[in-house]
């Protein structure tokens, strides 16, 4: 059990837990041996002796460990220590972009472009590296303190090569593709339909599909066309519409290729946002919306029930923020309360499951067997795999029978892609859970056995237990921190490692030694894993080279400071002849100057040129109170004259019973204004007699206010 104030690695003091998720906690640490803070994922301890999750963290840490990249957020470790596995990441404090959005309401769209460019880069250096995310979503893109964007989470990634069908774990449904909802291959391109879902929220505010649940959500994206985001926010430049629409594709071969072609268009459209210059590819067969079939449907329902189940389980890394930490899992359950996995209630969750399963199938296949006589054709022309005996033809004999229990035949899986084995259970509506051995015969991610035999009989909705190989028992990663880079060289490879050699500045390290080795020590990897090694380029230098920002955006331009350990102070909005809106006109040091780290840089934004003002003058001659405007007031008598301007300023405040009356106001910088005139009306008491003859006043006189407006128009100068 993990304890604040313990020592992991005999490096990495625990200091406060900072989030939690349903495989993992998180905790802050602090690393003696670099003198920084980290992030520390533990997996929890009643999965820690489950060798099936064991193996699923083994293989999470190993992905994100091979990614450095300034918008990704880095692994620097990776261990297990008496039973604790772990993690070490860098530790980045800021918001989501999904609360930032929500805080927004919506991005302007060269906000939204710069955010989806730095996306692009990060997504782009896992792609290199033969990573997809396969759960790219707001909630999983950091926006730090200091304007860096960086993408976080590669728990469900996978490598591109292992060329394997997309497992069960499907993502968020609201940004997932159409491949992955229908249980097909993902690769790179399916990212980039989950960047563009994301880009459509950040522009408009609100995803493109909703639902009431996950499946019918799925299922839009697999059918439904696409809606422009100009739909909801019409302002949106074409060239950003046309990127998001490029990006939506339903056929992947319709999309951007890779991320290159992205981030291209991307900046084109920051330069010249107006201009028609995305190419569309050309449309496939496959390119076209059609109706999902029953199967598919059907197909879907099984997954994302799966999905829901596991992803109140599935750690999502999140960053520490000034209120809360963002290691906390932002979807929690609708009653509030933290999701706790029991293993022992798994089984009888997958016992109820099994029975709800039996059911619907059997409901779904008397109905299929009452209207289409009790055989469905495959797509091939090739009866369904599936039996059942023959329903009655009368309805009322029907629903008086007991359900059928509804039998397939069970396939040949060994030597296959456990993938591969999974998605055609799934389809014969098989549940399956996999086991995991370490093999020297049998290839990494290959069928080994399973509890049932092939050809055998088995209920629709039973689980199949899979026993899949883990790879190779490997070799023990040795220490070789301290080492010289030809020292750990010559050691790794003799135990039949691959080696990569990077180079970082390190204030504790001697330069020429090993600062970090990734995976770390201890760590037990077949022979020819690959391991990185950062050697020390000792302490770096007190000065840095102050960039250029000029022609930057405001965002770019924080981003280009920030890598070069500057902060952007005073941001002064002005207007600009040679900038266009939006981009840095001025830098209060010159690109090229060294000074000092963290000193302030202010910057002024254009605003474009200055618009042009155009002045206007009151030349006019007030005439008198007209009879329909005044019924009762007497030529002759006073009248107040005020006269304001549109944009507040009082040109006549004065008394007169003189008309015409002449005004001359000039410059003026409104068009026209609003002319009050006030007048007083009189009347005279009544006089009377009472009975005594003396003279009395009956009614009293009388003196009241009135007034009314004139719009007056002033003449352009």
């Amino acid at each position: 059990m993990v304890k604040i104030g313990m020592m992991i690695g005999d490096r990495y003091e625990i200091l406060e837990k900072i989030g939690t998720g349903g495989m993992s906690d998180v905790y802050k640490a602090k690393c003696h041996k670099l003198n920084r803070f980290v992030a520390v994922k533990v997996l929890k301890q009643e999965f820690s002796e489950n060798a099936n999750f064991v193996s699923k963290f083994r293989i999470e840490a190993q992905a994100a460990a091979g990614l450095m990249h300034p918008n990704i957020v880095n692994v620097y470790d990776v261990g297990e220590e008496n039973g604790i596995y772990y993690i070490v990441m860098e530790l980045v404090e800021g918001i989501t972009l999904k609360k930032y959005i929500q805080k927004k309401a919506r991005l302007s769209y060269k906000e939204a472009v710069s955010i989806a460019i730095q996306v692009s880069m990060g997504i782009e250096a896992a792609h290199n590296n033969h990573i997809i995310h396969r759960d790219i979503k707001p909630q999983n893109i950091i926006i730090s303190k200091d304007g860096k964007v960086k993408v976080t989470d590669f728990g469900i990634a996978k490598a591109a090569t292992s060329n394997t069908i997309t497992s069960n774990v499907m993502g968020s449904v609201h940004y997932t593709s159409p491949e992955q909802a229908r249980g097909g291959y993902s690769d790179e391109k399916s990212d980039i339909y989950s960047l563009g879902i994301t880009m459509f929220e950040m522009l408009t505010g609100r995803v493109p599909f909703n639902g009431e649940t996950t499946v019918a959500i799925a299922i839009k994206h697999i059918q439904e066309e696409m809606p422009s985001p100009k739909e909801f926010v019409p302002e949106i430049p074409s060239s950003v519409e046309s990127i998001v629409l490029k990006c939506c594709q339903k056929s992947p071969d319709r999309r951007y290729q890779n991320m290159q072609e992205l981030i291209a268009d991307l900046k084109q459209s920051l330069m010249n946002p107006d201009e028609d210059f995305v190419v569309q590819n050309d449309p496939d067969m496959d390119g076209n919306t059609r109706t999902i079939t029953e199967g598919e449907v059907a197909q879907i329902k099984r997954r994302t029930a799966y999905q829901e189940d596991y992803t109140e389980r599935e750690d999502t890394m999140r960053l520490r923020t000034d209120t809360g930490s963002m290691y906390e899992n932002e979807e929690e359950p609708e009653d509030g309360e933290d999701y706790d996995y029991n293993p022992k209630m798994e089984k009888v969750t997958t016992i109820l499951a099994v029975g709800a399963g039996v059911v619907i199938c059997v409901i779904v296949i008397i109905l299929a067997v009452k209207v289409f006589g009790g055989m469905k054709d495959n797509k091939d022309g090739s009866s369904s795999p599936i039996q059942t005996e023959e329903s009655s033809s009368s309805s009322e004999e029907s629903s008086s029978e007991p359900e059928q229990i509804v039998y397939v035949e069970m396939p040949e899986i060994k030597g296959k892609l456990v993938e591969d084995v999974r998605n055609k259970l799934t389809e014969l509506g098989l549940k399956s859970e996999v086991d995991y051995e370490e093999s020297d015969v049998v290839e990494a991610g290959t069928v080994i056995s399973a509890d049932v035999t092939p050809g055998a009989q088995v209920p629709v909705g039973s689980t199949v237990t899979l026993t899949a190989s883990a790879g190779a028992k490997g070799e023990v990663v040795p220490s070789v921190i301290g080492l010289t880079y030809e020292e750990a060289n010559s050691t790794l490879l003799a135990l039949g490692f691959t080696v990569t050699r990077t180079e970082a500045y390190s204030d504790s390290v001697e330069a020429g030694l090993v600062a970090i080795q990734t995976p770390g020590a201890n760590n037990k990897l077949a022979r020819g894993s690959n391991i990185t090694l950062t050697v020390s380029l000792g302490v770096e230098s007190s000065q840095v080279r102050v960039p250029n920002l000029m022609g930057l955006s405001e965002m770019d331009g924080t981003v280009e400071a920030t890598e070069a350990k500057l902060q952007i102070g005073t941001v002064t909005r002005v207007y600009s002849d040679t900038y266009a809106e939006g981009l840095i006109c001025y830098q209060s040091y010159s690109y090229g100057f060294y000074v000092e780290p963290g000193t302030v840089i202010d910057i002024r934004v254009s605003q474009g040129p200055e618009p042009k003002q155009t002045t206007y003058r009151c030349n006019a001659s007030i005439e008198a109170p007209t009879a329909a405007e005044a019924p009762d007031y007497v030529t002759g008598s006073t009248v107040k004259l005020k006269l304001v301007a549109d944009d507040g300023m009082v040109l006549l405040e004065t008394s007169t019973s003189s008309f015409p009356y002449s005004t001359n106001y000039a410059p003026l910088t409104s068009s026209g204004g609003t002319l009050t005139m006030t007048y007083t009306v009189t009347t005279a008491p009544v006089f009377g007699t009472d009975e005594n003859g003396n003279q009395i006043e009956v009614t009293p006189g009388t003196s009241e206010e009135k007034s009314f407006t004139r719009r007056m128009e002033f003449t352009p100068q």
